[in-house]
């Protein structure tokens, strides 16, 4: 019997995003974001018969924790089924796993999207540390064993 071969490292040739194309990429996914999240809050005041939710009650901390899980949702099955969000599409950026396996996995991914929001919500410092890594890694990179890349140019084909 012969023992099947180890998966081979995903290779790329690209290079560690910069801190602006990862900032235009999220400016870009604020659209389909919003476009979510304002379908979901049109459920929950559908579901609650057209009354909105009261701030600061169950039902406002449970409706913010169904806008997280689309967050999640749309973050989550974009960078794992092909590494890109629609913003990352339109800058070239890829999420890539930093040990090299084709995808990450879904608990590397929760991580990934949480630690951004601890991220963000620490003044951008955890997106700031990229400046300062020499692989250009922000925090969530650093927890999840991820990083986003910049994938080269497509070459053109000559006709």
């Amino acid at each position: 019997m012969s023992q099947a071969a180890p998966p081979q490292p995903h290779r790329t040739t690209a290079a560690p995003a910069a801190l602006g194309f990862r900032l235009l990429a999220m400016l870009y996914d604020l659209l389909p974001l919003g476009a979510l999240w304002f379908a979901t809050a049109a459920l929950v005041l559908a579901a609650r018969g057209g009354v909105p939710v009261t701030p600061n009650s169950p039902a406002a901390l449970l409706e913010f924790a169904l806008m997280l899980a689309v967050g999640f949702g749309y973050f989550g099955l974009s960078w794992r089924r092909g590494g890109q969000t629609l913003g990352m599409r339109a800058w070239r950026l890829r999420l890539v796993r930093l040990d090299g396996q084709p995808r990450p996995a879904w608990r590397d991914l929760a991580r990934r999207y949480f630690a951004a929001g601890v991220s963000l919500a620490a003044f951008g410092l955890g997106y700031l540390w990229s400046l300062f890594d020499s692989e250009r890694r922000t925090w969530h990179d650093l927890a999840s064993g991820t990083a986003v890349v910049r994938l080269p140019r497509p070459e053109k084909k000559r006709g």
